[in-house]
């Protein structure tokens, strides 16, 4: 094409015919309803989410997670603890409209409810106004959530003695703990101690653990009879004989035998 005396227009697909600008686009005259993604929007959502983390990870530093013993299949009395994030489910299951007869109802229809009406909350409320007394729907049903999800973990988490939990349930490592599995008193300590305190006498949530036991051979025999706390009488079965070579192995494993 030619324009004016010997001046020539090439056509290159390489170059725009408009350039646009790097710097976002002036939204002042909307305020509060749109601003530019990048750097506005994603830097405010990255600054949240590191408050939320660092603060998170404090949490965890001061207050570790109490672990439970490793998982023992000879335990016929534990009882199962879900993880802190699922605590206001356990403790929503501890109401009597939830619990028994209705238990659909506390495992299926109220938490189906709830996060169904969370779900729906941007369509029930879809107004354009971004501040809470603009969207009254999906703030109310958010805070409501959010209290009884709040409340119900606290409730079940004040129940919960966590040190003691932790003391009960703290690990022992089964190369520390010298056991003759090959002892008279070990198959019987099998038949009837077990299940409670564990195969190599470390304890479990069903009993506490033995390896740190002061009771002597007597004591050791007057408990497995007539019971001892939460440890109820009964529990062992067998002859005098039996009881005698139980104490004994019970003795001999944690090295309180001064005779």
């Amino acid at each position: 094409m030619k324009s004016g005396k010997g001046m020539k227009f090439v056509g290159d697909s390489r170059v725009r015919a408009e350039r646009t600008s790097q710097i976002p686009k002036d939204y002042s005259e909307y305020p509060g309803r749109t601003e530019a993604f990048w750097p506005n929007f994603l830097l405010k959502e990255w600054l949240v989410g590191s408050v939320f983390l660092i603060g998170f990870l404090t949490l965890v530093l001061a207050h570790p997670s109490p672990l439970e013993n490793v998982a023992d299949p000879t335990i016929i009395g534990y009882t199962p603890l879900p993880d802190w994030y699922f605590l206001f489910l356990y403790e929503l299951l501890k109401y009597e409209f939830a619990s028994g007869a209705y238990t659909l109802l506390g495992i299926l229809v109220i938490p189906g409810l709830a996060f169904g009406g969370l779900f729906l909350a941007p369509f029930l409320d879809n107004g354009p106004g971004r501040r809470p007394p603009k969207r009254p729907v999906a703030v109310l049903m958010m805070l409501l959530g959010l209290t009884a999800v709040v409340w119900l973990t606290y409730e079940s988490a004040a129940a919960v003695d966590w040190e003691q939990l932790a003391e009960d349930n703290e690990i022992v490592l089964a190369d520390e703990v010298d056991i003759d599995e090959d002892d008279p008193g070990y198959e019987i300590y099998q038949d009837n101690c077990m299940s409670c305190h564990g195969g190599s006498l470390e304890g479990g949530p069903a009993g506490p653990s033995l390896l740190e036991s002061e009771h002597d051979v007597d004591e050791i025999k007057e408990i497995a009879v007539d019971g001892i706390g939460e440890m109820p009488s009964g529990i062992f079965s067998g002859s005098d004989d039996e009881l005698e070579t139980l104490a004994e192995f019970i003795v001999d494993v944690t090295g309180d035998d001064e005779d």
